[in-house]
């Protein structure tokens, strides 16, 4: 009996999973084409790294040193190409609470549409839109003379922990943004600015006071910052804390903790919408 009946098992997953990944692709074939059809707040999205590249890299940077010695440009790109990463999830935040709030997340539960396809397919939709604030910050850094230095396959690692650090804010921002009004989540970004300075994007924790600094040697976006620095082969990666020598593991195990702890809460919660 057994015999007969497990072939139709893996059969019947890889049906469900085919259907959430074709509804994921729907869902994100139709956020992006959302985002083009919005070419100001596509371009407010591309043009903020680059206002701050600027601001940091030339007005700013003309005063700031390197801990161990180094261009400051050069030491700037990770962090900014990191910072830019993380504030995303501000985007995803408002997105996910503005089709909440307006009725278009209970448009899709009532469609025979895999829920979790729904989900996935807002997650594919940002790290797209992700990629290509990351391809325009990449060339900007290039403008300004940053550059790596270690050759091809750990720059495309550095550019792997970056997506990866985005992808698991996805999460995040799907289960804050289905429990926040959009007023509340567009006022998010005051709080993840703060927390993308206090880390190593824009100075070396060396150079902060202690409690500070040890508060952004641990700080996840300090691990994956460090770690492209390394792989870069930019100025001002090492130090002598556990987590500065620790930089690359960190820079994995953060995100996938954040992951392992917020998708399944995202998951739960969108679930449950009908029950609040």
């Amino acid at each position: 009996m057994s015999a007969l009946i497990s072939p139709v098992v893996p059969r019947t997953a890889a049906r469900k999973l085919g259907w959430v990944l074709s509804d994921a692709w729907v869902i994100a074939r139709s956020n992006l084409i959302h985002l083009t059809r919005n070419p100001a707040g596509m371009a407010s999205m591309l043009l903020f790294p680059i206002v701050m590249v600027v601001m940091f890299g030339y007005v700013f940077g003309s005063a700031m040193t390197v801990a161990g010695g180094g261009d400051y440009r050069a030491f700037l790109m990770p962090g900014m190409f990191a910072q830019t990463m993380a504030v995303g999830v501000t985007t995803t935040l408002v997105v996910v609470s503005t089709q909440a709030t307006y009725g278009v997340t209970d448009r899709f539960r009532s469609m025979p549409v895999s829920q979790s396809g729904v989900v996935l397919g807002r997650a594919l939709a940002d790290m797209a839109g992700s990629a290509l604030e990351l391809a325009v910050l990449i060339g900007c850094g290039l403008v300004v003379g940053w550059g790596w230095h270690n050759g091809p396959l750990p720059a495309l690692a550095a550019v792997g922990l970056l997506l990866l650090l985005r992808f698991s804010l996805i999460w995040v921002g799907i289960f804050v943004g289905l429990k926040l009004k959009p007023e509340s989540a567009g006022a998010s970004w005051m709080l993840m600015l703060p927390l993308t300075m206090i880390a190593n994007t824009f100075a070396s924790p060396a150079q902060m006071p202690g409690w500070l600094g040890a508060l952004a040697e641990w700080n996840p976006l300090s691990a994956t910052v460090a770690a492209c620095r390394e792989l870069f082969g930019n100025p001002g990666w090492s130090g002598d804390s556990w987590a500065a020598q620790h930089s690359l593991a960190l820079a994995v195990g953060w995100p996938l903790l954040i992951t392992a702890v917020f998708l399944p809460l995202a998951a739960r919660t969108y679930r449950r919408l009908d029950r609040v």
